[in-house]
């Protein structure tokens, strides 16, 4: 019997990317908690699987030449997982390409946007004393995460996914759009809205979506543990 992969996780748009990917291909997991808000992600232990103390990240116990093999990196660990379930990501060269241009936008694009529009837009404002201060960068990043939300609008006219068949390039992108979280309507994209819809269907996507949801915090709320939590996720320096 294969062993479990381990995932070490956290409940965000870039850990449900590969809590959804393990539930849709089937393949047995076990999730190791990294509580990014107590600062667990600048461990030694799990810096020696991440080196840029960020989750997720895996150890497969089983890897290619039976030895355990770590990944970090969503895109990395997405690209994996499809090899090694032989799932969701083709390897003919021409599917493979498609796919692997929109997971690499997601990875490139959409994900570090959306970021800058949840920071400027929740998390910011709790930080700054001064709201005209951030004016600027809610504004970039809101109107940024728009115009992506228009790519993907656009992709998906004539297609029910990104990249052909349903693959790891949907799994990655799914889970960052987050509307009412970056000042964006649904409504101005019905081609995108009824993506979310048909992905969000998925029971694979279900499951993986609600892994460890009761583990989540509110970043942008009052009170100590909070502003503790906020001091250790942003303005990190090179240690």
């Amino acid at each position: 019997m294969p062993r479990p992969i381990e995932l070490w996780y956290w409940p965000t748009p870039n850990g449900w990317k590969i809590s959804i990917a393990l539930e849709e291909m089937g393949l047995a997991y076990e999730m190791k908690p990294v509580n990014i808000g107590a600062g667990e992600q600048f461990s030694p232990a799990f810096q020696a699987i991440s080196p840029n103390g960020r989750m997720p990240a895996i150890v497969d116990p089983d890897g290619p030449d039976g030895r355990p093999l770590s990944i970090f990196e969503s895109g990395a660990i997405l690209q994996y997982l499809g090899v090694k379930s032989g799932k969701f990501y083709p390897q003919d060269p021409r599917g493979k390409a498609e796919v692997d241009q929109w997971l690499f936008w997601q990875v490139g694009g959409l994900g570090p946007m959306a970021g800058q529009t949840h920071h400027f837009r929740q998390y910011a404002p709790a930080l700054i004393k001064d709201q005209r201060q951030i004016a600027y960068g809610v504004r970039r990043y809101t109107d940024e995460t728009h115009r992506l939300y228009g790519v993907l609008d656009r992709r998906l006219a004539d297609r029910d996914f990104l990249a052909g068949d349903y693959s790891i390039a949907d799994m990655a992108s799914w889970p960052w759009i987050l509307p009412d979280h970056q000042g964006q309507s649904l409504d101005e994209f019905p081609h995108l809205a009824a993506w979310m819809k048909r992905v969000g269907e998925r029971p694979g996507v279900i499951a993986g979506r609600a892994l460890g949801e009761a583990l989540r915090g509110n970043l942008a709320a009052s009170g100590r543990s909070a502003e503790a939590a906020r001091k250790v996720l942003f303005g990190q320096r090179a240690r």
